[in-house]
This record gives structure tokens, C-alpha cells and sequence, in this order.
């Protein structure tokens, strides 16, 4: 099987068709929307006070900063969807003092395009690739109430209509969403998503918050050892620096940072394996998907259900 990111689900043999989405390896995108942050806008709510104040006070030094360390995507969601990516991290978010009712991504800062802005792209998209399924994990909501929540959720079952797959679905394969029409699961980590039919619950995310290779492979193996949930889950193949190791590496960016660990976790990652399996991995998410190869190798990893006739 070629590796054709754009259609890849489409293009999987047919005895692939009858797997649950929940075997399959899936690439994902840690931090989907980072590629768009907006250097000049507020701190998120969460941010500490001390950094806010020397936000304040030196925003020459800290917001290039910011900027290097928290932009962890650089393609568009459109190029993301294209080379295979079919889950997306993706942080809401309301801004302080804001007197729309416009959501944000975030990470640190603020993205500078609207969540519903992205989300009709991605709706758009799958028009045109019936049979690609992704799956959507909102999360944070950070300055979000009530009443924000209400009409983000009716945004999403507008925009996304009958292609929302249900929570209550159990035949997750190929096979069946395609003849239901279903194109998306959406994950929404909030208490306002327990009434409404089309929202899933939290999908656990492996984060193993470590600076290196061997750090993350580590923590990967001693999670997988413990075994892995029933249902969806993420391996987050991302790298991650405090603000000690950034201070001290000025020169550095979360870019050169992963992409000099590349080599030791995309060796670590073809010997993976998909499926129901004790230690089988399901989505595996990273950084800077699109000039690192992560799609091709998570998608390739699915031909090994043949192989080893997990499948039957």
C-alpha cells in the first residue's frame, strides 16, 4: 500500500475496513492550531501573575520567546488534513475583555484566526473526502461560560451536522461510519458535553512532559506496560522545555528541539504496533507534522494488523 496522506483511510485494504478506528494507528497533531498564535495578543488566563508582570515589563524578550516555544504546528489545518493528520489537539479559548462571543485557539498566547473560522475549513474539507474520518479534541475552554459553551456546541452540530458521529456508536469501523455517513468524533472536555448525543468524552492523552528522546520512549513504554485504554487514546510523541532549560538556551526553539530528537523517536515509533493488543498504540500524535514524516510512518503501521493476522 502507498502512503497517500490526503485520502489515506480510503486507501487502506478492505480487511481494514471491519477494525475499529480505536485499533487503527492514527496520526495526530499535538497543539493543532499553534501554527497561527498572535505575538501581539494577551497572556491566556492561566498564566502566572510573576510572568504577566515580566510580560509587562520586557515583552521585547519574552514574546519572541513565547513564540519560538509555543508554535509547534507550521502548516495550515487544510495541509495537516492533506498529509494524513486525522486527529487535532485543539485548545478553545474566550479572550479576556472580549465583548464578542469569538473563541480562540491558544497556546500561551492566542491564535489570530477564530475557532469557527478553522472549523468551517475542516468541515469544507471533508466534503470533498467523504471517506476520511477525524476526530476533534476540544478542550481547556479557557474564559468560557455557560452561555459561550451553548453557542460554541450549536455552532459545531451546524457546521457539522449529520456527519457527527454519536457518542453512543458502537461500530466504530470504516465500513460502517461510511455507509452512516459519519465523518467526525468529537471529543468536548467539559461537563456542558454530558446532554448532548453528538459530544464524546475526554480522550486520554499520554503526556510524558519530558525534554528528551529517551524521556519520552520511556515514559511511552513504562504507560504502554501499565496497558492501554479500551477506548480512544493519544501517545504524544511531543517534546517538552521548561523555563529554566529555555532561559539557558536562548538560541534554541521547540523547533530545533524536536527536530533534533526526530531520529531517535521515529526508530522508536516503527516499532510500534496497532491494534486490541496489551500494549498496542492507537493515535500518536506530534509537532511540526508536516516536514517530519510522523504520517506516513503511523499510517504505515497498519499494514502489521495484516501481517500478523490480528485482524481475524
Amino acid at each position: 500500500m502507498e502512503v497517500n496522506g490526503e485520502d489515506w483511510m480510503a486507501a487502506l485494504p478492505e480487511e481494514l475496513w471491519d477494525v475499529p478506528l480505536t485499533h487503527l494507528a492514527i496520526p495526530g497533531s499535538h497543539d493543532a492550531m499553534s501554527y497561527c498564535l498572535d505575538i501581539n495578543s494577551p497572556l491566556v488566563e492561566s498564566e502566572s501573575d510573576s510572568f504577566r508582570l515580566l510580560d509587562r515589563l520586557c515583552c521585547c524578550f519574552t514574546r519572541p520567546t513565547i513564540f519560538k516555544w509555543a508554535t509547534t504546528q507550521d502548516k495550515s489545518i487544510e495541509e495537516q488534513l492533506s498529509v494524513g493528520i486525522r486527529f487535532f489537539d485543539l485548545r478553545v479559548a474566550h479572550k479576556p475583555k472580549d465583548s464578542s462571543s469569538d473563541l480562540y485557539f491558544t497556546h500561551v498566547i492566542y491564535t489570530h484566526l477564530t475557532v469557527v473560522e478553522v472549523l468551517l475549513c475542516v468541515a469544507t474539507w471533508l466534503r470533498s473526502h467523504p471517506k476520511e474520518i477525524v476526530i476533534l479534541a476540544c478542550s481547556h475552554f479557557e474564559g468560557m461560560n455557560e452561555r459561550l459553551h451553548q453557542s460554541f456546541i450549536f455552532s459545531l452540530k451546524r457546521m457539522f451536522g449529520s456527519k457527527l458521529c454519536p457518542k453512543t456508536e458502537s461500530n466504530l469501523t470504516l465500513r460502517h461510519l461510511w455507509a452512516s455517513g459519519y465523518q467526525v468524533i468529537l471529543s468536548y472536555e467539559s461537563q456542558e458535553a454530558l446532554e448532548y448525543k453528538e459530544l464524546w468524552p475526554e480522550i486520554p492523552y499520554w503526556w510524558a512532559n519530558k525534554r528528551t528522546a529517551d524521556g519520552v520512549m520511556s515514559y511511552m513504554d513504562c504507560k504502554k506496560h501499565s496497558g492501554r485504554p479500551e477506548g480512544f487514546f493519544v501517545c504524544g510523541l511531543n517534546l517538552t522545555a521548561d523555563r529554566c532549560f529555555i532561559t539557558k538556551n536562548s538560541k534554541q526553539s521547540l523547533r530545533t528541539l524536536t527536530f533534533t530528537n526526530w531520529k531517535c523517536l521515529s526508530e522508536w515509533l516503527e516499532e510500534q504496533n496497532p491494534g486490541g493488543g496489551h500494549e498496542s498504540l492507537n493515535i500518536i500524535a506530534g509537532d511540526f507534522v508536516g516536514p517530519l514524516p510522523l504520517c506516513s510512518l503511523v499510517i504505515a503501521l497498519n499494514l502489521k494488523l495484516l501481517r500478523k493476522n490480528i485482524v481475524n
